[in-house]
């Protein structure tokens, strides 16, 4: 509440200050979509050669000047056939890759986007070290130019998900324009300016200081994938900024200067009433998106005692009193995860509805033959009566409520905890505080970021409140730089695991990290989604049927999918929590038709590669 004061106040000090985001001459505004990106103002604005560097990409390289050869689409779950003209094709041994094009497409200088330019990508970057994707290309070990719309791709060795280099969630190998690129002495240090695309929008002008870019609708859209799939982006111009402070976030909204961007919880109330024309994800509380590709949670390191101990870390699990959690970190905005992958709505359909009657029977085992099932499927909506109680208004169907605030969790049974705990050694002293099997006062410390409106943040001071109130010494710890990859932790704040694709059946992405040949001793770099070190023979084999699974068998993905997902329900080796609450709201003063909750035809975020996607589906107002 004090943070939503200090904004209300800051926003009433600059009243009658104005921020307008100056467009060039010339530039209707009614015809301009104004966008926040996310990563921060550009070092190095005049360059925009995504391949050999970081050049903030979300300023409209990645999301208006370039098409990939597939884009996730999350919110509809399903992938996106941009420059490819239809799914991957491989071999019955996966050693071999076919990719037919999409005919009809035109770099934004004129000249056709032919199989010339995926084949010229691939060699460049397999012969440039330090250029991007340059250690998986060298999986290549020849290239076949069918004809001019068809690639056929020979590895070194199978590899079923070869593909996935090109399929863009936020971040893939994008074909590079050959007639550019073969002209340059040293690809590394070029600055591809001005930028060439296949994407509907060109650069107009930017910032020296790197705070703004303008974008221009290419004149022959048509020729574009986006055009071709979607229509014309109803924009003329986009102009992505970075405003760094919540509060000019808010100011320049409150002014109809910013359509688009992201916000703190507590910014985004400031903006739900201050502004009249401003709209969130959800029209209702929760107002935040909760089909974000990713779950937050408590990552435990599986390497370290006593959170080598599965029972131990169950016994974390059912200390928390969930509710009070989800309120504690965000006034119950969230929707609950009780496994390792998000609710998008795909998940909702393949795997947490088939996964629920195993829930409910799950038990774990408390000794002398006891045994309790832990799941609570009433989580959710006792989530919705904490938010009826705050005076929110919230639907009546279950079904509803299931996806808005998650369809269970973890019940909270402290005495439980207490049993597995206790079976395992550990014992309250005479002030009730937990002690270690050796006598030790049991003490945890959380690392986590430094922003305290983000959610690994607020996942943090929740646990804090929650293992607290359970008798252990609990502090969280904000670092500058997580060393949590090399295991220098005892719980953080870290994804609980891998982001999945989200708009695809298959958890590769999520379960190769516990592959065990992978998994590194302690002080050495573990990878992302499994800093925690957890291995499991039986994942290890469900990860290797995975490799020779082929991306389209969606059962067989599914099937495999739901075992892996058992097995981190059983051990949980870190605590998955509630889905990523995304915090954007729209300004539909010049412009509508945004995908919320009740229109989602397209995921949210203007930093997203999808974001040109969008922008065929709004609709001027026609305000001037």
């Amino acid at each position: 509440m004090k943070k939503v004061l200090l904004i209300g106040l800051v926003l009433a000090l600059f009243a009658g200050l104005s921020l307008s985001q100056e467009l060039p001459p010339g530039i209707p505004r009614n015809e301009t979509l104004i966008a926040q990106w996310l990563t921060g103002r550009a070092a190095n604005p005049g360059n925009f050669n995504i391949w050999a560097t970081w050049v903030w990409n979300d300023r409209g390289i990645q999301n208006l000047l370039l098409e990939p050869l597939w884009c996730m689409e999350y919110a509809v779950g399903e992938v996106i056939n941009a420059l490819a003209a239809e799914p991957p094709i491989y071999s019955p041994d996966f050693t071999q890759l076919t990719i037919k094009l999409r005919k009809g497409v035109y770099w934004s200088d004129g000249v056709p986007f032919t199989a010339d330019d995926l084949i010229y990508t691939i060699e460049l970057s397999k012969k440039t070290s330090g250029f991007g994707y340059h250690t998986q290309m060298q999986q290549v070990k020849e290239m076949v130019k069918i004809d001019d719309y068809t690639v056929l791709i020979k590895l070194e060795k199978p590899n079923s998900r070869f593909h996935i280099n090109f399929v863009d969630r936020w971040g893939a190998f994008r074909p590079l324009p050959k007639h550019i690129f073969e002209k340059v002495e040293d690809p590394l240090s070029f600055n591809f300016n001005p930028p060439v695309g296949t994407g509907p929008y060109v650069l107009h002008s930017y910032d020296p200081g790197g705070y703004w870019i303008l974008w221009q609708r290419r004149d022959d859209w048509q020729r574009t994938p986006t055009g071709m799939l979607y229509g014309m982006p109803q924009p003329k111009y986009v102009l992505m900024v970075f405003y760094s402070a919540a509060e000019k976030r808010v100011l320049a909204m409150a002014q109809h200067n910013l359509d688009i961007s992201d916000f703190s919880y507590e910014a985004l109330q400031v903006v739900l009433r201050r502004v009249k024309t401003a709209r969130a994800w959800r029209k209702d509380f929760p107002w935040t998106v909760n089909i974000d590709p990713c779950v937050t949670g408590l990552h435990l390191n599986n390497a370290i005692e006593p959170f080598n101990n599965p029972e131990v870390r169950w016994a974390l699990t059912l200390a928390i009193d969930i509710v009070e959690y989800a309120a504690n970190a965000f006034d119950g905005a969230v929707t609950l995860s009780p496994i390792h992958i998000p609710l998008v709505p795909a998940y909702y359909e393949w795997y947490y509805k088939r996964m629920e009657e195993w829930l409910m029977n799950f038990e774990l085992d408390l000794g002398n033959g006891e045994k309790f099932k832990p799941y609570d499927p009433t989580a959710g909506l006792r989530l919705a009566e904490y938010a009826k109680k705050r005076g929110y208004p919230v639907p009546d169907d279950p079904e509803q409520i299931k996806k808005i605030f998650g369809p269970g969790w973890w019940k909270y049974a402290p005495d439980v905890a207490e049993k597995l705990l206790k079976k395992n050694g550990f014992y309250r002293d005479a002030q009730g505080k937990w002690r270690l099997p050796n006598g030790e006062l049991w003490k945890i410390t959380i690392n986590t970021g430094n922003n305290p409106a983000g959610p690994a943040e607020r996942n943090a001071f929740a646990a804090v409140q929650a293992w607290t109130k359970f008798g252990i010494d609990v502090v969280a710890q904000s670092l500058e730089i997580a060393q949590n990859a090399q295991g220098e932790f005892e719980v953080s704040t870290d994804w609980p695991a891998a982001e999945p694709w989200g708009g695809h059946p298959d958890l590769s992405r999520t379960l190769t990290p516990y592959y065990s040949a992978y998994v590194p001793a302690l002080g050495e770099g573990a990878p992302w989604g499994n800093y925690a070190r957890f291995t499991d023979p039986r994942m290890d084999k469900i990860i290797e049927e995975l490799q020779v699974t082929d991306w389209n068998d969606t059962e067989k993905l599914i099937e495999l999918g739901i075992e892996a997902l058992k097995i981190l329900v059983e051990k949980m080796p870190t605590i998955p929590t509630f889905n990523y609450p995304g915090v954007i709201a729209w300004d539909e003063y010049y412009w509508t038709n945004f995908p919320g909750a009740e229109n989602m035809y397209a995921q949210p975020y203007p930093h997203w590669p999808n974001f040109k996607y969008m922008l065929p589906f709004l609709k001027p107002t026609g305000k001037k």
